[in-house]
């Protein structure tokens, strides 16, 4: 006689119903920062988009509803990294594509604590300091290595939706991280075009890193989800 044993059944679904919650936190990052962002450009006074940087939200007596929505999008961006573990590890792209987005994550937290300096008229009456502040510092290199964290994540993701022949996935993660780079580099060659570069960049690296939560999600098995984790197993027992 042969009997089935299938462990645990309810630790089984709060595992997947777990990592469906984390990888949805991912899912929303990207969209609800690009959200909060076109409120705020457009409704803030003396703000303009056209010429003020994306951080410049984060001053102001206004300012702290960016500095949230930064380290909300990084703590959420944290937990899709626990997410993204869960799901793939130990398979390919399942240790290195999460520890990069949770770099990605610790940045904008930094970006959100440490802001950045008046500048351009904003926020009004305030001067643009002769000499940068080491909080601006801080922000401008946090700036940077969020981008260059991100566009290396996705670069991770290409390889893996290629070795699964997802080639329209791939493509998409490929594409993402060289026109993330692309963009934010070329607004350093001038500053006319650096706020708009900006937010282009933001557009296209955080919606890449949600939209691969998204995929993730809408894709996944129940069943292959439970043999993968540890602990989750199907023991056939015979007699």
């Amino acid at each position: 006689m042969t009997t089935m044993a299938t462990g645990k059944p309810a630790v089984q679904a709060r595992t997947i119903s777990l990592t469906r919650i984390l990888l949805l936190c991912g899912a929303i990052a990207g969209p609800l920062f690009i959200f909060v962002v076109l409120i705020q450009d457009y409704s803030r006074p003396g703000f303009d988009p056209r010429i003020h940087m994306l951080s410049q939200l984060s001053l102001g007596d206004g300012g702290w509803v960016q500095v949230t929505n930064f380290v909300l999008a990084g703590v959420l961006n944290l937990l899709y990294a626990v997410g993204l573990w869960r799901r793939l590890h130990p398979g390919r792209g399942g240790t290195w594509g999460p520890i990069f987005i949770a770099a990605y994550g610790l940045g904008l937290v930094a970006v959100g604590i440490f802001r950045t300096d008046p500048s351009h008229g904003y926020p009004p009456g305030l001067p643009t300091p002769t000499q940068p502040s080491w909080h601006n510092i801080i922000h401008s290199l946090g700036g940077l290595y969020v981008f260059v964290m991100l566009a290396i994540a996705l670069a991770v993701f290409t390889r893996f939706f290629l070795s699964r022949k997802e080639y329209w996935w791939g493509c998409y993660c490929l594409l993402s991280a060289v026109l993330l780079l692309i963009v934010f580099f070329g607004g350093f060659t001038s500053a006319a075009l650096m706020p708009g570069a900006l937010r282009l960049g933001t557009l296209i690296g955080w919606m890449g890193a949600s939209m691969i939560a998204i995929k993730l999600l809408t894709s996944l098995d129940p069943v292959t989800h439970f043999q993968e984790n540890q602990g989750d197993r199907v023991a056939s027992v015979s007699i």
